[in-house]
């Protein structure tokens, strides 16, 4: 491998994983669940599937990658065998499906910074301009479109000169403006009202099935565990790259992110709402201040960020500029998010002979153009975002199967590094993988199928639904039963052999 396609040192690599993991996820979607799943209760299950589903996959994943040097697709043939390498194959898909919408988030949230900026978004009422912005069809396009430039632009600039430094450049700066939006939070009437309610769990809730589930869920998607993201990462380390120590600096650099999100975005919320209810005089009550902010939660992603909290901040003093900072910070997210969605692709072209020029133009072309249709349909964008959203649990538990292939101790002792200097891990790691991920992967698919299911029996066969489970069901086979029929070819073009390991 060439130089050049190193990182340049260990906290490169932080940097880079960092600006994986920490992605809109982490800024817009943690406040809303932990709203509305129990508050602080939310947060104890939520860090216990750190080290029971997310770290260890992790682990896996940059394991897989510091050893075959090679992309997702080439890492499970060489680790499983290329009869085996399908599932390496699915997992770069549903990662790419999600890059074709996810530059069009990374586009609304450039379009909301400038408006915040320069078009004094505060001063309007942000349910019509974000209603105006989305059917507008051409902004969503050209916002997208520089999105997808600006992400090539990095990636083309290589591992170093790019990714690197453009991730030591987002995270920093993302955390910096993080801890600015906190502070400010806190500083508003009452704001220790959502501080409360965010650190002050109520244990009773812990019998709630559903905030478990919804806290495992969270830490999946959230740390970027088993998107095949971390592992091309890994694939430009260096050979005394610590993959233990790696893994677990992503995970808790990764919830604290979450968590600082959540004290910019809940303590102001609780301040916003607090204010209503002290201006039109009604009795205070705690529990009705709480819920409240729970309603604001349920507008979901878009509607919480696009919607509520520009409404939110357009009530303090300074909003409009502590508004531009949350939208800054949020650009942030999502570009270092996108890069390593590009880079993905990018590796599995170089590994085919490409070079990363050719590489990069070419995924940016079909980014942009399968990208068009959740740009310009939010109904397509929203089950897209349903399908490949829980695809990533199936990707997830392909790395599972990888290792019981491989066999979990012999996985341990030979793709896992150990020497003098490396944090050795035992046998929990085989029983992690053979037990606990299995569970979680069943547990988090069959009640996501039952929800959809049960909040709407009427609509789980209709496949041209946004969230029914036939849609996701059907767009799973299709693209399953593509790459399994087109499994020998794609082996052969990336040279995938069975002695390799």
């Amino acid at each position: 491998m060439n130089r050049k396609e190193i990182f340049s040192s260990r906290w490169g690599i932080i940097f880079a994983g960092l600006g994986m993991a920490v992605g809109t996820g982490n800024i817009w979607r943690f406040p809303r669940v932990v709203s509305q799943y129990g508050g602080g209760a939310f947060i104890i299950p939520w860090l216990l599937f750190l080290f029971l589903w997310s770290i260890p996959l992790l682990v896996v994943e940059i394991s897989m990658g510091r050893k075959t040097r090679l992309g997702v697709i080439s890492s499970f043939g060489k680790i499983m065998g290329k009869n085996y390498a399908w599932m390496g194959t699915f997992v770069a898909f549903v990662t790419t499906a999600i890059m074709f919408y996810y530059s069009v988030v990374t586009g609304c949230c450039l379009k909301y910074f400038f408006a915040t900026t320069f078009q004094g978004l505060i001063k309007r009422n942000a349910s019509n301009f974000w209603t105006a912005f989305i059917s507008s069809r051409w902004e969503p396009v050209l916002f997208h479109f520089i999105a997808i430039g600006i992400g090539a632009f990095i990636i083309y600039g290589g591992v170093v000169k790019g990714i690197e430094r453009a991730n030591k450049i987002l995270i920093p700066a993302l955390f910096f403006l993080l801890v600015v939006a906190c502070l400010r939070a806190l500083s508003l009437p009452s704001a220790y009202h959502g501080l409360n309610f965010l650190f002050s769990p109520d244990l009773s809730k812990l019998t709630d099935y559903k905030i478990w589930l919804n806290a495992l869920s969270q830490s999946a998607w959230s740390t970027g565990a088993g998107w095949g993201l971390i592992l091309t990462y890994a694939v430009y380390s260096h050979k005394k790259e610590n993959p233990v120590l790696t893994a677990t600096t992503l995970g808790f650099g990764n919830n604290l992110a979450s968590l600082l999100a959540a004290v910019a975005v809940i303590p102001t919320a609780f301040s916003y709402h607090w204010t209503q209810i002290v201006a039109q005089q009604k009795v205070f009550s705690e529990q009705h201040l709480i819920n409240e902010v729970m309603k604001e939660m349920e507008k979901g992603n878009q509607g919480l960020t696009f919607e509520s909290i520009p409404t939110l901040f357009s009530q303090i003093p300074g909003g409009s500029f502590f508004l531009a900072l949350f939208f800054l910070a949020l650009s942030f997210a999502a570009f270092s998010s996108l890069i390593s969605m590009l880079e993905l692709d990018t590796r599995i072209l170089m590994d085919a002979g490409l070079s990363r020029k050719k590489s990069i133009a070419l995924i940016a072309i079909c980014g942009f153009l399968l990208g068009l249709p959740s740009a310009l349909s939010l109904g397509f964008f929203e089950n897209q975002d349903f399908v490949w959203g829980l695809g990533l649990l199936v990707s997830g538990f392909f790395f599972t199967i990888a290792v019981l292939k491989f066999g979990t101790k012999k996985f341990r002792q030979e793709i896992i590094p150990s020497s003098e200097k490396q944090i050795h891990i035992g046998k929990w790691f085989d029983i992690l993988v053979k037990f606990f991920l299995p569970l979680q992967f069943l547990a988090m698919v069959g009640w996501w199928f039952w929800k959809s299911y049960s909040e709407n029996p009427q609509n789980w066969f209709k496949i041209f639904s946004s969230s029914s489970v036939l849609t996701v069901l059907f767009q799973w086979s299709i693209a399953l039963g593509i790459l399994l029929f087109l499994n020998k070819t794609i082996t052969r073009k990336l040279k995938i052999n069975n002695n390799d390991y």
